[in-house]
């Protein structure tokens, strides 16, 4: 069991990782469109934020069991398979993004509108305003939800097993749960639990170096 162990985790790491970079790649620049489409931001677009909004809503509602079922075509056109570590990616990335495209728009709005406007006074573009006063500024609550979202992940990406998709939830399901094997479903909530320690401990690492 203890290769099936390692195998496990790795499958469950490989999913949280993938699906959180894409979910960072495209969840942030969502939540920072978010942020400047909003009444008295940069770039303010009543229309453009009600949809942007509505789509993060929509997201965000969708419970992750039925999104993994809902996007299936979706999974199986883009990796060529419904089942597996690689079609687990999909959902668990799209669960993702809009989840992640919130923490950034809460994180861009703690910012003080005094720093905004005090750039924008010093001549700065809205590009450069964004980039050099915006983004640094709220960097700290965006690495912090990173890493919640990360740890989120994580959970999801044991709920993924449970429906074919590998990792420490097929193994706890197929050994734990089928065979009645007490000792194997202890051991990988202990491992989820330690990954989540990790997770947790890294993020709150970066965010000392930050201050």
């Amino acid at each position: 069991m203890f290769e099936q162990l390692v195998i496990a985790t790795g499958e469950t790491l490989l999913m949280t990782f993938l699906s959180g970079f894409f979910a960072i790649i495209l969840g942030f620049p969502l939540g920072v469109f978010l942020f400047l489409t909003k009444k008295n931001q940069l770039l303010a677009n009543k229309a453009l934020n009600h949809v942007l909004n509505l789509v993060v809503n929509i997201g965000r509602s969708i419970p992750f069991v039925i999104l993994m079922i809902a996007v299936i075509p979706f999974t199986r056109f883009i990796v060529g398979t419904s089942i597996g570590t690689a079609a687990a990616i999909v959902p668990l990335a799209i669960a993702a993004i809009p989840f992640f495209a919130r923490m950034v728009e809460n994180a861009l709005l703690e910012v003080s509108s005094g720093l905004i406007e005090a750039a924008l006074s010093m001549g700065a573009t809205t590009k450069q305003t964004i980039f050099k006063v915006l983004v640094p500024e709220a960097m700290p609550n965006i690495i912090h939800g990173i890493t919640i979202s990360l740890i989120t992940l994580i959970g999801f990406s044991a709920m993924a097993g449970a429906v074919g998709g590998g990792g420490l939830g097929d193994l706890a399901i197929r050994y734990g749960y089928q065979r009645f094997d007490v000792a194997v479903m202890l051991e990988t909530i202990v491992i989820l639990v330690i990954l989540v320690q990790l997770v947790q401990s890294f993020g709150n690492y970066c965010l000392k170096r930050l201050h």
